[in-house]
């Protein structure tokens, strides 16, 4: 198969030339993929594997749901360029987060949301979530503590409490995502939550919330008066 570098573009064709010319504003979704995925040994190059992507996916939204896995089934992608571009989906979304100012205290749900829905938005599985907070009920982190698929994931208490107990926390918040877009809590979200509300109570580390988010909204257990 043909390699088709960026280098042998023509100068003024070259994505990464047309980025310090224009800035990344002035590149389409495609080259500014390309560049993120470098040399591809797929007929037609570099630029053919970003467009395949964002057909096969449906746009750039249908592309940061995408496991790296499904990822590299198109021609040419692989698995290193699969995991660049998943790890720079997951440094965008790390960038949205830490946009909300963190230190301050988690007031009620919608502040909880709005931490959190950067972590959750666009997934194709459930992640779940715990936020350690200190007496004044700021956060002193979001860590992930458990991935799942596209319907369900498996959560320990112990795994939600130990990043609490390191770092020392008063009291905690969880949150997972449902892909489907629907925030409504399962059986099983509600059997889990109790399951950590009693853990809380014997570790001195009360569980404050459970958010479910859907797409653009959630639902809040506390509010629910669940817990």
């Amino acid at each position: 198969m043909e390699i088709c570098p960026l280098k042998d573009w023509p100068p003024t064709e070259q994505p990464r030339q047309r980025l310090i010319s224009f800035g990344p504003g002035g590149l389409t979704d495609a080259e500014l993929i390309a560049l993120v995925l470098g040399a591809s040994p797929r007929p037609g190059g570099v630029m053919e594997a970003a467009r395949e992507l964002l057909r096969r996916f449906g746009g750039l939204r249908g592309l940061v749901r995408s496991h790296p896995a499904a990822l590299m089934d198109v021609a040419g992608v692989g698995e290193a360029r699969a995991c660049a571009l998943a790890a720079v989906i997951e440094l965008a979304r790390r960038l949205e987060a830490s946009m909300v100012a963190r230190h301050a205290p988690l007031h009620s749900s919608v502040d909880v949301f709005r931490l959190v829905r950067p972590r959750l938005s666009l997934l194709d599985h459930e992640v779940f979530l715990v936020l350690p907070l200190d007496a004044k009920h700021r956060p002193l982190g979001v860590h992930q503590v458990a991935q799942g698929s596209a319907t369900s994931v498996e959560v320990h208490p112990r795994e939600v409490f130990g990043s609490a107990v390191r770092e020392a926390a008063a009291a905690v918040v969880v949150a997972h995502n449902h892909p489907s877009g629907d925030p409504e809590p399962s059986l099983e979200d509600r059997q889990l939550t109790a399951r950590l509300v009693q853990a809380g109570e014997i570790m001195s580390i009360p569980l404050v919330d459970h958010l479910v988010v859907g797409a653009g909204v959630y639902v809040s257990l506390a509010d629910r008066g669940l817990i």
